[in-house]
């Protein structure tokens, strides 16, 4: 019998904050899973810009 579940993963975008304050071309966006049930909040992660060439802090869009 297979087992009925609801998945507590969800797929969510994160978007970085420092591109759209600096004026540089492009966007940096990470898709990524996350456990809804264990961080309800929005995810903040430093991931790296390839348009600014650095890590920058990027957060859970909707």
């Amino acid at each position: 019998m297979a087992k009925k579940t609801k998945d507590a993963r969800i797929q969510v975008i994160l978007e970085c904050t420092e591109q759209k304050e600096s004026g540089v071309p492009g966007i940096s966006r990470y898709v990524t899973t996350k456990n809804k049930k264990n961080t309800p909040d929005r995810l903040e992660r430093k991931k790296f810009n390839p348009y600014l060439r650095r890590v920058t802090v990027h957060k859970e869009i909707k």
